[in-house]
């Protein structure tokens, strides 16, 4: 990016602002940290103590620019590693409905009242628009990685605008020159458009064919180091391109990023640039922060606050509205707002260009330098307490009635059945489990937020209504209060624990089980009210110890037993200090293509001082024990009268039903 900054003849910090830089940033986003308060905070903080406004450890801004740029440009490219062309078409409605509608939208009002309020002339009342129209791809991005929110319904629809907005910088500073009467047209703009158009036809060829080939030729060279030399050059030639093109460069590094998502080594590349990009991005806020005047923030600070909170609540608005327009439920539009109401980095880029060709004054500049960092600096606090005030706002009876004029759940469906199954959530788990629950024959219904869902599976018969769970009228119509089980299968962290707080407040006797990532969020949704809480990370842990032990040859029934012991005690086992120590690594022989388990008799179990013969195990049920392990000694083909003990091992084999009835024989013996 280019900010209008001073000037210097380095290209970069000297050793001795570099360690003021890393100092005072690390020193700030600790104890910050402590406070729990986002690192991107902490950044732009430290970015104001640091720069020329501030105690001037750092006098020329421009000698962390050039950092800057990089940090944005692998920001942007680690983004589109992550959301391939495939993924990108999913988000088309978000991106060019919604998106194209919040650009319109905020550039229109904030237009209105500053050609109404501001006297502004109608161009630059205009341009004012466009600089306000903008949010920060870096910002929220980050924030969504944090935490873990990247693949909810109100985060993909804020980066779907995301993209528009950056696809936007470029048609945005060619109609600079148009505004202000310098120069340009529509001829100009028509060719920026054929330009862009050629771009995405050279990285929709490149990522079908041209990269991944690339990619495997390098790879085939099993060097780590041309690896990383390679991708840094895809990514940075790529930006480089599009710049030359007309295009920014954080929009190539993007491109670069989706076009390498498309081969098999997306994954690996990620790894390599992580250390990267958290580095980079970094010096991105801090150089942000920089720009910040404390001088004329307090002598203007009325001003500044007031643009402020006029920015939040226009953005805030006119996101709410882009959102709910595509179908989004109210709460996700909101949460949304909140998400997209800073002001963008591009906007400065917006800005400096403004400036220079006369759209704004220098004072004007100022103004909106400060309330679009300031925005930047509460943009953590407010994602924090969206959820919150997205339930406030949607309690409130206008809202209500608002979300059912829109698209709510119809008036007339109240669900009459009992010890039915309500589903929360209709992704992969959602359907997994209706499809068992109508091959069982127990009746369920189903709550889903994504409108083309619930349009789409009605048509195949399902019992599917949209709605959003947090509201204690759409449960009620679902019949929760005479429900037997809940299912909350959502991304959403704070919607399933206010879900899970109305629906026990509703039904005490209603077992609720929670889908959720991180086992961190188990105790906290169990406290709220929730029977069993399945973290995907937690039952990932266990399917690879179950299988560790497995190839260890562990005997089933204690491999069973540490699943229990764990899930027993609400996952305290495994977020302590290790697992149970296993009490046997044998290997045994197994005999190949013959279906075999292993059985622990454990100390007062029945079958203990019983004979094979006298526990007649091939005639009941068909399996044949053909070893067992008493301590160290391995008895192979054991006699009739060969007695079982606690702590035997018994070696079956037989077919798959008769060894799981074998099982059962056993430990039901008499």
């Amino acid at each position: 990016m280019h900010i209008d900054i001073p000037q210097t003849h380095t290209v970069c910090p000297d050793n001795y602002e570099t360690v003021n830089i890393l100092a005072v940033s690390a020193f700030v986003v600790f104890i910050l940290g402590r406070l729990r308060i986002s690192s991107i905070v902490g950044f732009l903080t430290a970015g104001i103590i640091l720069g020329p406004h501030g105690l001037r450890l750092i006098r020329e801004v421009a000698d962390v620019e050039l950092f800057a740029e990089i940090g944005i440009i692998l920001l942007l490219f680690t983004i589109g590693l992550e959301f391939s062309l495939k993924n990108l078409l999913t988000l088309r409605r978000a991106i060019f409905g919604g998106g194209f509608s919040q650009v319109l939208m905020t550039t229109m009002a904030v237009a209105f009242l500053s050609y109404l309020f501001l006297h502004h002339r109608i161009n630059a009342a205009i341009f004012d628009g466009f600089l306000v129209s903008l949010s920060s791809t870096a910002i929220v991005m980050k924030i969504l990685h944090d935490r873990g929110e990247i693949y909810t319904p109100h985060s993909r629809t804020s980066l779907g605008m995301l993209i528009f907005q950056d696809l936007c910088v470029v048609p945005l500073m060619l109609l600079v020159p148009i505004l202000s009467g310098n120069g340009g047209g529509i001829t100009a703009l028509a060719y920026i458009i054929f330009k862009s158009s050629i771009v995405i036809g050279v990285v929709l060829f490149a990522a079908n064919w041209g990269v991944p080939h690339i990619l495997h030729q390098v790879v085939s060279m099993r060097s780590r180091d041309l690896f990383v030399i390679t991708i840094l050059l895809l990514c940075l030639s790529t930006a480089l391109l599009t710049s030359l093109l007309g295009l920014s460069l954080a929009l190539g590094a993007f491109l670069a990023g989706i076009i390498i998502s498309e081969s098999e080594y997306a994954s690996q590349a990620i790894s390599d640039m992580l250390p990267f990009k958290e580095s980079f991005t970094g010096l991105f806020f801090i150089s942000i922060g920089m720009l910040l005047d404390i001088g004329f923030l307090q002598r203007n600070l009325l001003t500044v606050i007031v643009m402020v909170l006029v920015i939040l609540i226009l953005k805030i608005v006119t996101v709410t509205l882009s959102a709910s327009a595509l179908g989004q439920s109210l709460r996700g539009s909101i949460q949304t707002g909140f998400y997209l109401s800073q002001i963008g980095e591009f906007s400065f880029i917006l800005a400096v260009a403004g400036k220079a060709n006369g759209l704004i004054t220098e004072e004007t500049y100022q103004i909106f330098l400060s309330a679009a960092i300031l925005t930047m600096i509460v943009t953590p606090f407010m994602i924090s307490a969206s959820p919150s005030l997205a339930s406030w706002v949607i309690s409130m009876p206008i809202s209500r009635r608002l979300d059912r004029m829109r698209r709510g759940i119809e008036k007339d469906v109240h669900i009459r059945r009992t010890a039915h199954v309500i589903i929360v959530g209709f992704g992969m788990n959602g359907r997994n489990l209706a499809r068992v629950l109508r091959d069982s024959e127990i009746p369920y219904v189903i709550l889903e937020l994504n409108n083309s869902t619930v349009r789409r599976m009605k048509k195949r018969g399902e019992p599917i209504y949209y709605g959003d769970g947090t509201s204690r009228e759409v449960l009620h119509k679902l019949g929760v209060d005479a429900a037997k089980v809940l299912v909350i299968a959502i991304s959403d962290a704070a919607s399933t624990r206010r879900i899970v707080r109305i629906a026990r407040k509703e039904n005490p006797d209603l077992h609720i089980i929670v889908r959720t990532r991180y086992v961190a969020e188990v105790d906290h949704l169990i406290g709220l009210g929730a029977n069993e809480v399945i973290p995907e990370e937690f039952e990932t842990s266990i399917e690879i110890f179950s299988r560790v032990l497995d190839h260890y040859n562990i005997p089933g029934n204690v491999i069973t037993d540490h699943i229990h012991n764990i899930r027993s005690d609400c996952y305290s086992i495994l977020r302590g200090t290790a697992l149970p120590q296993k009490a046997l690594a044998e290997r045994y022989e197994l005999l190949k293509g013959i279906e075999t388990e292993t059985y622990l008799i454990k100390e007062g179990a029945r079958v203990a001082g019983r004979s094979l013969k006298g526990l007649n195990l091939r005639a009941e049920t068909g399996v044949t024990i053909i070893a067992i392990k008493r301590g160290v000694r391995i008895h192979q083909n054991p006699p009739p009268d060969f007695v079982l003990k606690s702590g035997d091992i018994l070696l079956l084999i037989g077919g798959t039903e008769d060894i799981h009835r074998g099982i059962d024989y056993v430990e039901n013996a008499h």
